[in-house]
């Protein structure tokens, strides 16, 4: 299966963390967040980032999970029914965190808070079959002018 991942330039060349807290991950837990498709990877970006910071210079990583590797997912009707609100992040952060401490799975299927239907994909890099995850591409991305009236 393939997933992307868009960022800035500089972080486009490894598949690495940044230990930064996101919806699934409190602070210095180590996740790796990849989106089902690209336009799904774009959506992340524009929401958390201001107009400038989308002209910033950005590559879309392309990257390879062996179709064998064991994906767990977090079951949608396991969520609260407001899940995406602020004030359930600290759930969605314990439920990513567990994740990653108990090692269970390299990937982990999650629910996109932007789409309903689709599905982010995050990378446990402390698993020991994480090296088997390959970064394949990373070219140049735009994004395009009419977003968040660049």
């Amino acid at each position: 299966m393939r997933v992307y991942r868009i960022t800035l330039a500089k972080y486009a060349t490894a598949l690495a963390a940044s230990g930064r807290a996101a919806r699934w991950n409190p602070n210095e837990t180590d996740m790796i967040y990849t989106s089902g498709s690209i336009s799904l990877a774009c959506l992340e970006n524009v929401v958390h980032r201001n107009q400038l910071g989308l002209n910033s210079n950005f590559r879309v990583m392309t990257i390879e999970i062996p179709d064998d590797l064991l994906i767990l997912d977090v079951k949608y009707d396991a969520l609260p029914v407001n899940w995406t609100d602020f004030e359930h992040m600290p759930l969605t952060q314990a439920l990513g965190e567990d994740w990653i401490k108990k090692g269970r799975s390299p990937v982990l299927k999650v629910c996109s808070s932007i789409i309903d239907g689709e599905y982010n994909y995050l990378l446990n890099p402390l698993h020991t079959d994480f090296k088997l995850i390959k970064l394949l591409d990373s070219k140049s991305f735009v994004f395009d002018k009419r977003i968040k009236g660049l």
